[in-house]
């Protein structure tokens, strides 16, 4: 260990000339959420340019009103997509800065923990096993350290920290082993890292199945949209020769098409559920994982911290020397030697929960403490298959003590059965068979100060056994069972013995069939083999990171969408690979933390039950807001296009006012209403849903264009009646208009479930049902009293009479649905 004398770090006042001389520590990314980009993304949207055309029109003829109306709704279409982009933006940034790992500095002698972007020059960094180094800097203290560089050389080799000589630290780079002191020399864009224009923020996150499938069906909507306008051009020009009318009747039929409600709506639903598992303690870091949480149909778990509590106590120690098992309660019956090598094969300043258990069990028995006497001088980190590390400590007088631990396959005699083998092999079983979590320790020594290589060169000599207890979580029990119910199998991936594994498994009710694959096994199966045994295997012993990674990868290939939960830095390839990474926030590496999807901020497992149904519950609702919008479409559609086509004496029924108007309020009924809709009853006991699966099934669709028919016919039909009784064109226009918008208030009500009738439904809790609700009638209301409102929109008021007949044809089109429902659940 490198000494030097203990720094105090920057005081506040320094903190702030040093910032002010050399910068902060932020990297330059390409921000999309500004103004003027976000401005740019509205003008190109099709939508947009419909209603400038329209707007340029109107001026052009001279109708003032209508183009002051389409003025003010371009205002207001780009003033909701700015809201709603900023409020997406505003989510996902605040998420990231949340998910960002804090940086330990020493400011004014204390510890303190800040964001890495407020580390300056001239701090002084702490860092440990699993970070990320914030910054360039040079090693005052270290605590065998060795670093992976990686990101700015491509080796993949951990390098040796120790030699204050030649130990610069680089931003970007990672902690494999052992903890430090730095001095902070550059940060931001003067780092080496930001000298050769390394950016994570630049890195593209690839777009889920369903983000894919919404891209397209509106894309194929603005062709539709497109090719209907120039018909609807064509067809009203040969038929009348003016042009301007006919393009107005184009503008309306191409604006009723598209669908520009639904990739509002999606990310609205996405970035609102992340907010929502924020407060749940789960920190997403991309908006669009909350929907692949909802398609999870495996999860493989971590035992140590997420299946149990990590919190490791010696439970009993076995003595080679004296062959017998002592309770760790027993204190003076603790054998010293064996004690004290696991303490050397400990980190001098531990933080893994077991070393610091050694190391307080030393403490507490030891009756001559040896750690300052001597040095630590060789290291050789945590490696190796089953994995073991070695220290090297030289004492006062030169002597040499050299300690090992670890799995004790890997420190037992090579292709020697000895008796003493066996005896070691079957108290290690024993322990494991209670759920134990056995570690070897191990001495040995050599001749000279030229180590070898690699530690497994050694001949080590077996101490004897120490059996760690880590007694499972309270809830892991219920929390597999509800994973259970909701067909979502638990595997549990681990690096203890199997027999340990298969104890904790039947302590937490996981199911096992007595069945355990090895990490050696994995890695010898054929991809075809292991993807078999995959679906049936739930528990996985002696892993390491090539084997998890493998695991992960046979069942993707087997169609499954994996949740992987990890802490370690040796987590983090199968936490990348995995479809959802869970991270632990609490006892989780920075590298684990980065690699994954999700931070369980509190290391609660149980939170991703929550986490589950809450994706299930936006995808659900979100099949609902795009069903409403599907059948709303429809009618809007049909009544401009069909009295044109059919040959009516008034076609002019819909203008892109009115179309306008209706876009206005679906928008904020489908993502704001549905989004906020409860989950429903027996969503988290139905099988997950296949994630290739398209938004809409064929079944679902069919429903929203029988519901978009009525709906027409309804409209329609009260037009077409009043139409053969002579009345003015003013009259018939208010009728159908008046119709369709009752039709979207009952449509509403009735999509908020299509397996409980509007009578369990309007019991669900959410305020803005009645809210947006209410703004649709008062708006009616508008149109019908007050007369500057009925003659921008060209209407008539109604006698009640008519109003009613509108209410009733309304109702009749869009609840008959409800009696099917009714008819469907007493079938149940």
């Amino acid at each position: 260990m490198s000494e030097s004398n203990t720094p105090t770090g920057l005081s506040d006042n320094e903190v702030v000339e040093s910032r002010s001389l050399y910068g902060s520590n932020q990297m330059p990314s390409h921000n999309s959420g500004n103004f003027f980009a976000i401005l740019k993304d509205i003008i190109a949207e099709p939508m947009f340019l419909l209603l400038v055309v329209a707007c340029v029109i109107y001026f052009l003829l001279g109708s003032i009103e209508e183009a002051v109306i389409m003025l003010c709704s371009i205002c207001l279409v780009a003033g909701i997509s700015i809201f709603q982009e900023y409020r997406s933006k505003n989510a996902v940034n605040a998420l990231r800065k949340i998910a960002i790992a804090r940086a330990l500095v020493l400011r004014n002698g204390v510890e303190s923990r800040i964001a890495p972007e407020d580390i300056v020059k001239g701090d002084v960094l702490i860092i440990t096993e699993g970070e990320i180094i914030a910054a360039d800097g040079l090693l005052l203290q270290s605590n065998d350290l060795s670093v992976n560089e990686s990101v700015l050389t491509g080796e993949a080799f951990a390098i040796d920290k120790n030699n204050k000589n030649a130990a610069g630290l680089f931003k970007g780079t990672l902690v494999v082993s052992g903890s430090a002191t730095m001095l902070v020399t550059a940060v931001g864009v003067h780092t080496a890292f930001g000298k050769i224009g390394i950016s994570l923020q630049n890195i593209s996150i690839q777009k889920t199945p369903l983000q894919l499938q919404i891209k397209s069906f509106v894309t194929k909507m603005v062709w539709v949209g497109a090719a209907a306008f120039l018909l609807v051009v064509g067809f009203n020009y040969f038929a009348s020769g003016n042009i301007v009318a006919s393009l107005l009747q184009g503008l309306t039929l191409a604006m009723s098409i598209l669908p520009e409600e639904i990739p509002v709506a999606f990310s609205t639903f996405q970035a609102l559920g992340a907010f929502r598992l924020l407060k749940n303690n789960i920190i997403v870091k991309q908006p669009q994982y909350v929907e692949t949480l909802g398609a999870a149909t495996v999860i493989c778990a971590d035992k140590t911290g997420t299946i149990t509590q990590n919190k490791m106590s010696i439970y009993a120690l076995y003595d080679v020397a004296t062959d017998s098992c002592i309770k760790a309660t027993d204190l003076e019956k603790i054998p010293a030697t064996l004690l004290e090598y696991a303490m050397w094969s400990s980190e001098t300043t531990p933080f893994d929960p077991m070393e610091i258990a050694i190391h307080d069990l030393y403490t507490a028995t030891a009756t001559t403490d040896n750690r300052k006497a001597y040095s630590q001088i060789h290291e050789y980190p945590i490696g190796g298959t089953p994995p073991i590390m070695t220290h090297i400590f030289e004492g006062p007088n030169a002597d040499i003590i050299i300690a090992a631990k670890g799995a004790y396959e890997a420190l037992l005699p090579k292709g020697n059965e000895s008796a003493l083998s066996t005896k070691i092999i079957n108290q290690a079983k024993q322990f494991a068979t209670q759920g134990l979590r056995v570690l070897a320790v191990a001495k040995t020594s050599w001749e000279g100060r030229n180590w070898p290589q690699q530690q497994q060169q050694f001949n080590m000599e077996i101490l004897g056994l120490l059996a760690f207890q880590d007694p499972p979580k309270p809830n892991i029990g219920d929390t597999i069972t509800a994973f259970g119910q909701a067909g979502i199998p638990v595997k549990m991936i681990t690096g203890d013995h199997p027999e340990t594994a298969l104890a904790i498994a039947t302590q937490v009710n996981l199911l096992h069939h007595q069945q355990c694959l090895l990490g050696t096994e994995v890695m010898e199966m054929s991809a075809d083999d292991l993807r078999k045994q995959v679906s049936k295997v739930h528990i996985y012993a002696r892993m390491f990171p090539d084997a998890k990674l493998k695991v992960i990868q046979a069942l993707k290939a087997n169609g499954e969408i994996v949740a992987m939960t990890g802490d370690g830095v040796n987590d983090a390839p199968a936490l990348k690979a995995a479809h959802i990474g869970i991270a632990m926030g609490k006892r989780g590496s920075e590298v684990a933390k980065s690699a994954a999807s999700l931070i369980l901020t509190d290391d609660d497992l149980s939170h991703m039950v929550d986490a589950v149904a809450l994706g299930r519950k936006i995808y659900d609702n979100l099949q609902k807001a795009i069903q409403y919008i599907v059948s709303i479409h429809i009618p809007i559609i049909l009544i401009v296009a069909l009295p044109l086509l059919l040959g009516w004496a008034f076609t002019d029924i819909f203008s892109p006012v009115h179309v306008i108007f209706l876009e206005l309020i679906m928008g904020p009924t489908c993502s704001i209403i549905y989004e906020n809709e409860p989950i429903e009853k027996g969503t988290m006991q139905r099988p997950p849903r296949l994630m290739g699966n398209t938004f809409l099934t064929l079944r679902q669709l069919r429903w929203s264009i029988l519901q978009g028919l009525m709906i027409t016919a309804g409209c329609l039909s009260i037009g077409y009646f009043y139409l053969q009784q002579g009345v003015g064109d003013a009259a018939i226009r208010t009728l159908i208009f008046m119709t369709l918008l009752f039709s979207n208030v009952f449509l509403t009500l009735v999509n908020r479930s299509y397996t409980f009738t509007i009578f369990t439904t309007i019991q669900y809790r959410n305020i803005l049902v009645p809210v947006i609700i209410g703004i649709s009638l008062l708006l009616i209301a508008a149109m019908q009293l007050i007369p500057f409102v009925s003659s921008l929109f060209s209407l008539e008021p109604l006698s009640y009479p008519r109003l009613l007949q509108c209410v009733l044809v309304a109702f009749g089109a869009t609840m008959w649905i409800e009696l099917y429902k009714g008819l469907k659940q007493k079938k149940h």
